[in-house]
């Protein structure tokens, strides 16, 4: 079957790889509709990303048809459209007991610790498929991307009306804004690139944006009537993730979406001082999936600003290395398969 794999950083290549082998217990055969690019991805193709050995077949953001169930599966059938969750857990550590599956000791993930979908068939565990009989492939394949916004607020427990700073206006930051104004929070959003907010102003109902400056703390006082309760970095970059530190309100959260390789560091006597609580947000669990699907059907999330490219698999190749950039303006690109 045809197959994109990346063999070192910077070279794809279309092979042929061997079909799935027969279907054990619990799990099912799909068939890949779209697959989503996102940040993981780039790094990969960098060589910038952690956990990553080459070769990989990519691909964790999946909009799949099932073609075939294993014989004691009784929640699918063939032409189910799904959603994919690429998280594989083992449900036998302390993480996975609590219900904590994103926290897995042993955690494998699609596309990047093992083989993930950008080939045309692949066989998952049944329960990581989450269906849905109205929203189109492309719409699933957002869903994993979603997904990250959407645990990030949760770990934060957002009440309403609360001040909101979103740092960071890629796919991920937006997905943690939408599901900050589902949750009433009043929201900013902080990047480097006026591109990106302006993209955000026109299309996500954002309340304000700041562009990073000499001046951003003081126009992030000015919307919030003082610093931000909730702070939520998802940039991945070391200066602007100790910069986060800095916009947070005494008594505030500070989530980490984004994460990088090096340490990050904050003032100590600052940190008591305002007692902030400081958490790591890392992928997503079931019940995120299960939540999205359903805002997704009822029209409480628009999908249709958010794919802004789109590959077909014949010039993925070719098409792959200006995804980063940044004249580009890409949200979201999705690979047809």
């Amino acid at each position: 079957m045809k197959t994109i794999s990346l063999q070192n950083p910077g070279e794809f290549r279309i092979c042929e790889t061997a079909e799935p082998e027969k279907l054990k217990s619990g799990e099912a055969l799909i068939r890949v509709g779209k697959v989503g690019i996102c940040g993981t991805d780039i790094h990969a193709y960098a060589g910038r990303q952690p956990f990553f050995e080459y070769p990989r077949i990519l691909g964790h953001e999946l909009g799949v048809e099932v073609l075939e169930v294993a014989p004691d599966v009784t929640n699918l059938e063939p032409g189910m459209h799904c959603a994919v969750e690429p998280y594989l857990n083992c449900d036998r550590c302390k993480p996975c007991a609590l219900g904590r599956t994103n926290c897995c000791e042993s955690l494998k993930v699609l596309g990047v610790h093992i083989d993930g979908g950008m080939r045309e068939r692949i066989v998952v565990p049944a329960k990581k498929l989450h269906k849905s009989n109205i929203l189109s492939l492309e719409q699933l394949a957002l869903v994993e991307t979603l997904s990250i916004g959407a645990h990030a607020i949760q770990r934060a427990k957002l009440d309403a009306k609360e001040s909101v700073l979103i740092v960071g206006a890629g796919p991920i930051g937006l997905g943690a804004l939408i599901f900050a104004q589902l949750y009433g929070a009043q929201v900013v959003v902080m990047d480097v690139n006026q591109r990106r907010l302006d993209f955000c102003q026109q299309n996500f109902n954002v309340d304000s944006t700041v562009c990073v400056g000499d001046n951003s703390i003081d126009e992030i006082k000015d919307y919030c009537k003082g610093l931000p309760t909730a702070v939520f970095d998802a940039t991945g970059h070391l200066g602007a993730m100790e910069s986060s530190f800095d916009y947070v309100a005494s008594a505030g959260r500070l989530v980490y979406i984004g994460f990088q390789r090096e340490r990050v560091s904050f003032p100590n006597p600052e940190f008591h001082r305002k007692e902030i609580s400081i958490h790591s947000s890392r992928n997503s669990v079931s019940e995120d999936f299960r939540k999205i699907i359903s805002w997704m059907e009822e029209g409480a999330i628009d999908t249709n600003p958010w794919i802004t490219h789109s590959l077909q698999f014949d010039n993925i190749v070719a098409k792959f290395p200006t995804l980063n950039d940044p004249e580009e303006g890409v949200l979201k690109a999705i690979v047809d398969f």
